[in-house]
């Protein structure tokens, strides 16, 4: 299935290269239109991203989300700040359909599993944005991609087993915003090691090329972000191919 992304800052369509704020793009783009286009376009879902949530640790920008929940006609998963369970009950309780829990999932495992128990797990996705260390082992990052995890990827995976977490969010952030392709044997990997949960990808895609070979490993999602705004290829093209 295709995300289509939509990534905001100060209530405008924005996209980072590997997470780095300092390296922003502003797309002259209304949001809610954006959303509704790709809606047209054949998409189910959008994922949002509240980045300035993600940066300074407090959802910013809640109330736009719901529009988009509202007008666009699509499911909505959305993450950036959330630190609070009344956080997730408010975008529950406006339309949104699933909440992503990013920083919160590594650092404080405990409460994340008790949303899940309150919640219920086709309502939380865990997102782990990771970077390759200089032995090849992923390590997430932490409050918006500026803080680094000891912790590997698969030891943050493994504190999750009888939790009932059932969907994975995972970013490769020197893909992100590249458009040179995904990690592919990292995906495969989760996939392989941990086949009971739903694994979501995202980062790397520019070509239809790079969504064909994540197509062939079968996730349960792709996200794809600056490629559309690039006009590389449509969310339809995307599900067509």
């Amino acid at each position: 299935m295709i995300f289509p992304a939509i990534d905001l800052m100060d209530g405008g369509c924005v996209r980072l290269l590997k997470g780095d704020f300092g390296q922003r793009t502003n797309y002259d783009l209304d949001p809610v239109k954006v959303a509704q286009g790709y809606a047209a376009s054949g998409a189910e879902w959008v994922h949002v991203v509240d980045l300035d949530g993600a940066k300074n640790g407090q959802s910013s920008q809640t109330e736009l989300i719901i529009e988009i929940a509202k007008d666009a006609g699509l499911k909505v998963q959305t993450g950036g700040g959330l630190r609070e369970l009344s956080q997730l009950h408010r975008l529950i309780n406006g339309g949104i359909e699933r909440c992503v829990i990013g920083s919160l999932a590594v650092t404080n495992p405990q409460m994340v599993k008790f949303w899940l128990s309150e919640l219920g797990p086709e309502k939380i996705v865990i997102a782990l944005d990771i970077n390759i260390d200089k032995d090849g082992v992923p390590r997430p990052a932490t409050k918006g991609w500026t803080e680094a995890s000891p912790q590997s990827l698969w030891s943050i995976l493994d504190l999750y087993a009888g939790s009932g977490l059932k969907t994975i969010l995972v970013t490769d952030i020197g893909r992100d915003g590249v458009q040179s392709g995904s990690n592919v044997e990292l995906y495969e990997q989760i996939m392989a090691d941990y086949p009971t949960l739903d694994l979501i990808t995202s980062g790397g895609v520019g070509t239809l090329k790079h969504v064909k070979e994540l197509k062939m490993l079968n996730p349960h999602g792709i996200i794809i972000g600056k490629a559309l705004y690039e006009g590389n290829f449509t969310v339809e093209q995307a599900i067509k191919c």
